[in-house]
């Protein structure tokens, strides 16, 4: 079917017998055109001039299609090669070319049925632009000029011309999602018809009759789904030699010719007129409106300056829609801040007090508990020193009984006046903390917002509420003038119903309402465009306020902050001291309890050495006796004197171990009362130990009677007799001396 397609010379456009009766002069033009192919380039380069004189009168169908590739620079393309391999592949834009393909010359022959090989060829021309530049896709109307190419030339051919045309015509950038390019096409065109023809542009925009609403088909089509298809056809010819300049002339030239008929009609009749009326005139030919094209002004450079302006105006109104948009959400923003002022500030001061009110309650409550502690911390350190001072009177008073504390016991009394104190010392420091905590707390209760601050945040509501109502007049107000216009518009329209069937002096009124029309109109544009400057001046006004609110808010926040700051550091400045403090105060402690202890042993020694002194006394003594009794030194009447002698001694010694005794009670350690000393005398060695054990006295005493036969014992009323069976044993302190029968051990017990 394509190779049928491409092997076709015959044209689509011109009927059957056309080539039948050809004149002398398409003779003469068939060889014209013939020569300038077959001398393409040297024409091009040498002759350009005379090409767009011939180009303008027409190209011979039979050459238009390698005219037009020759134009455009088509031929050889090496995307030619890669159109086979494109129709292979899958286009996402296949179901909308699909769709759109019985709408294109759905009257011409070639076109018109469905599935025909007219329909296939434009179908497989569209997909493969589609996969070329999936930028662009599909757009519907470059489906009109692929199938005018398609009437002229094969489909490979056809495609590679669309490619250029898109290229290098302008044609990408008109058929782009966004078309920006037609944009600037309908400004530049409407400067055009403003600076040309103003009489018309006042009309047009007295009507609101937008140059898009006829002439955007116009630069997208090529005037194709405009004008007759031999017109458009002839219109193309020139657009493939001098680009979308004449859609301009074109367009204006049309404008020119039928600016009676347009000023007379309204809206609903331009756009009849543009469908119905204008492609009725061209079906005599093309040449009075080519003619008419060429005599309209078109100055380049003014062109590109009026792109220039349109370039400005469309990046302020990107600015300005941005901006737009911005306000709008600041606007949602202030209303929800307004909701939510109105909703929080008439319980929010109640929650707030409420709030504090309970964390002052936990607070009191949490230091009447340190303080409940630090009185029971208080009684325990009392309790502690009473304790104290009972034993040192207890030490202070002659003990007659056997000790009562010792050593281990008095280290635990003070260890735990060490706790007590140290318990003391951590309940003042939980009390100042406690009692910053409270300062702390006013302070915030000081920073929140008291009633003032709530007055002047009611203030803020007030101001902003007014002015939204301000608005909302202003809106009323605007509502009310396009109202009024609307009424003024439908009178206008009800008056000016029939007055094309009057002559001109009766239409003269009619053109002056129109104008007063057109003044209110513009009038209120004007107040709309303060109204809404105004309304963006209070805005402004507005969130200025709330920001500078924000900002004095946020500077109180830091200074109490910083207040914070420096209250944490100084508070923690002073722990520190106190934490030095304590530590120091433990330290002195530690070292007088080791001198204390140190003390105590030395004392203790120095009770032993004298009580090992006069123990070595007693047992001399009790040699020295013993000695004289068994040399027989010592008769009836000596032995008396002796023995008053030995009493003497004997109450002299137990003066000295009161005294010492005494000495020993003055201690503030109870620790080593009631020494109980034990010397040994074995041969001719001596030793003398010491033993805090109370059962060797009591084991001493247990069978007086068993040591009778060599024991001396001396009591304060000691008779003048040698008799050593007496078994009598005092209440009081007595001083023993017991002599065993044998001479080699002595045991002295005090």
């Amino acid at each position: 079917m394509n190779g049928s397609r491409r092997n076709s010379g015959s044209s689509l456009v011109s009927s059957s017998s056309a080539s039948s009766n050809l004149s002398h002069l398409e003779e003469d033009s068939w060889i014209l055109w013939g020569r300038i192919v077959n001398e393409w380039e040297e024409v091009r380069k040498k002759k350009e001039k005379q090409l767009k004189d011939l180009v303008r009168k027409g190209i011979p169908h039979h050459f238009r299609a390698i005219v037009w590739q020759l134009l455009c620079s088509a031929q050889n393309m090496p995307i030619k090669d890669q159109y086979s391999e494109l129709l292979k592949m899958t286009s996402p834009c296949e179901k909308l070319i699909r769709r759109d393909i019985a709408r294109t010359y759905p009257e011409h022959e070639f076109f018109k049925e469905k599935d025909s090989l007219g329909q296939e060829v434009l179908f497989n021309v569209m997909k493969a632009y589609s996969l070329v530049d999936r930028e662009v896709g599909y757009c519907q109307g470059s489906a009109f000029i692929v199938g005018l190419l398609l009437m002229q030339m094969p489909e490979e051919e056809a495609f590679c011309v669309f490619v250029k045309l898109m290229q290098d015509y302008r044609l990408r950038e008109l058929f782009k999602p966004s078309m920006a390019e037609l944009g600037l096409c309908m400004y530049q065109f409407e400067c055009m018809i403003q600076e040309q023809l103003p009489e018309l542009h006042m009309h047009f925009q007295a009507q609101s009759f937008h140059t898009s609403m006829y002439a955007s088909s116009w630069f997208l089509t090529i005037f194709l789904t405009s004008f007759p298809l031999p017109v458009a056809t002839r219109i193309f010819d020139i657009f493939m030699c001098e680009g979308l300049e004449i859609v301009f002339r074109v367009g204006l030239a049309i404008l020119q010719m039928n600016q009676t008929e347009l000023i007379q009609l309204d809206m609903e009749g331009m756009l009849q007129h543009f469908q119905k009326i204008i492609p009725h005139q061209l079906d005599s030919g093309p040449d009075k409106v080519i003619q008419t094209a060429y005599q309209v002004k078109y100055n380049a450079k003014k062109m590109k300056k009026l792109e220039k302006e349109y370039t400005t105006i469309k990046t302020k109104e990107m600015e300005e829609q941005v901006e737009i948009k911005r306000l709008r959400t600041e606007n949602r923003l202030l209303k929800q801040r307004i909701d939510t002022l109105e909703k929080v500030s008439v319980t929010g001061g109640q929650v707030t007090r409420a709030q504090e009110a309970e964390e002052n309650y936990l607070v009191k409550r949490e230091l009447a508990t340190v303080k409940q502690q630090s009185e029971e911390a208080s009684a325990q350190l009392e309790q502690a020193k009473s304790t104290i001072r009972q034993l040192q009177q207890q030490q202070q008073q002659p003990q007659k009984g056997p000790p009562r504390f010792s050593e281990e016991s008095v280290l635990q009394l003070e260890r735990e006046l060490v706790q007590a104190r140290l318990k003391e010392a951590e309940s003042q420091c939980a009390l100042k903390e406690m009692q910053d905590k409270i300062l702390d707390m006013e302070k915030r209760n000081t920073s929140l917002p008291d009633d003032t601050n709530v007055a002047r945040l009611q203030e803020e509501l007030i101001g902003v509420k007014l002015r939204e109502a301000e608005a909302l007049t202003g809106l009323k107000e605007l509502r009310q003038q396009v109202r009024d216009l609307e009424e003024h518009w439908q009178r206008h329209l009800a008056r000016t119903a029939g007055r094309w069937k009057d002559s001109p002096k009766k239409n003269t009124l009619s053109e002056l309402q129109d104008e007063l029309m057109s003044v209110r109109l513009r009038e209120a544009e004007a107040q709309a465009e303060l109204r809404e400057t105004r309304q963006r001046m209070l805005e402004m006004d507005t969130q200025n306020q709330i920001q500078s609110n924000q900002l004095r808010r946020a500077e109180q926040e830091s200074r109490c902050l910083q207040d914070r700051v420096q209250t944490l550091t100084t508070q923690n400045k002073d722990l520190n001291v106190q934490l030095q403090e304590i530590k120091r105060r433990q330290a002195e402690i530690e070292c007088k309890s080791k001198e204390e202890v140190m003390a105590v042993r030395l004392r203790e020694a120095d009770n032993i050495a004298a009580m090992a002194e006069l123990q070595q006394q007693i047992s001399e003594l009790e040699i020295q006796k013993e000695e004289g009794k068994v040399q027989g030194q010592l008769n009836h009447t000596d032995s008396s004197q002796y023995i008053r002698d030995l009493k003497d001694q004997i109450a002299e010694l137990k003066h000295e171990i009161r005294c010492l005794k005494g000495q020993r009670g003055l201690a503030s350690q109870p620790t080593f009362d009631g020494i109980h000393i034990v010397n040994h005398y074995v041969g001719d060695n001596e030793s003398y130990q010491s033993s805090d054990e109370d059962g060797v006295k009591d084991s001493t005493l247990q069978n007086p009677q068993q040591r009778s036969g060599g024991r001396i014992r001396l009591r304060p009323n000691l008779v003048d007799t040698d008799s050593d069976e007496e078994d009598e044993e005092e209440d009081g302190e007595a001083l023993r001396l017991s002599v065993p029968q044998s001479s080699s051990h002595k045991s002295t017990t005090v």
